[in-house]
C-alpha cells in the first residue's frame, strides 16, 4: 500500500468515526435527522443567494456578509446541539417524543425560513407548501401555549405532596 493510500484511508477513518459518533450523539441518522439537516443546508445556500442578489436582510447592505455567515452557521450548529440534548433526555427517559418535537419544530422553522428566501427572490411558491410549513408551525405555537400555569403547577405540587398550602403553613 502506497503512502497516499494509507493517509487516505487514515482520513477516511477519522471522518467517518467522527460521523458515527455525531449521528450517535443525534440519536440515529434516520429520516427526520436528514429532513432537519436538508432543510438547514438549503436556508443557508438560499441565504446565501439573497446576499448575492443582495437583498439580505442579514447585512447592512444587503449583500454577502462573513461575520453574517459565520452567525448562520452558529445558528444551525446550535439547533444541532438542541437535537443533541433532547436526545438525551429522551434516552433517559426512555421515549423519543422530546427529540421528535424539537425536529419537528426545526424543520418548520427552516421550512419557513427558506419559503421567505424564496418569495424575497421572487420565485412562486405553491400554496399548498405555505399551508403545510405553517401548519407545523401552529402546531409548535399551540404547545407553547397549553403549558400548564402557575395556578395548574402550583396544584399539581400540593397534589405529589398531599398538603395545600393552608396545611403547610398550619404545620399539620
Amino acid at each position: 500500500m502506497n503512502r497516499l493510500t494509507a493517509v487516505g484511508t487514515a482520513v477516511y477513518t477519522a471522518v467517518g468515526t467522527l460521523g458515527g459518533f455525531i449521528a450517535h450523539l443525534l440519536g440515529g441518522w434516520e429520516t427526520a435527522i436528514q429532513t432537519l439537516v436538508c432543510f438547514m443546508l438549503i436556508d443557508y445556500i438560499t441565504g446565501i443567494m439573497l446576499a448575492i442578489l443582495n437583498k439580505s436582510s442579514k447585512s447592512a447592505r444587503g449583500g454577502l456578509d462573513s461575520w453574517a455567515g459565520l452567525k448562520g452557521i452558529f445558528k444551525k450548529m446550535g439547533m444541532l446541539i438542541v437535537v443533541i440534548v433532547a436526545n438525551r433526555l429522551d434516552v433517559m427517559a426512555g421515549t423519543d417524543v422530546t427529540r421528535n418535537g424539537c425536529i419537528i419544530i426545526l424543520i418548520a422553522n427552516e421550512g419557513l425560513s427558506i419559503i421567505e428566501n424564496l418569495g424575497t427572490m421572487g420565485v412562486p411558491v405553491p400554496k399548498i407548501l405555505i399551508n403545510f410549513i405553517e401548519a407545523l408551525k401552529n402546531k409548535d405555537d399551540q404547545h407553547k401555549t397549553e403549558e400548564p400555569s402557575e395556578e395548574e403547577n402550583n396544584h399539581e405540587s400540593e397534589e405529589s405532596t398531599g398538603q395545600s398550602e393552608s396545611d403547610s403553613e398550619s404545620g399539620d
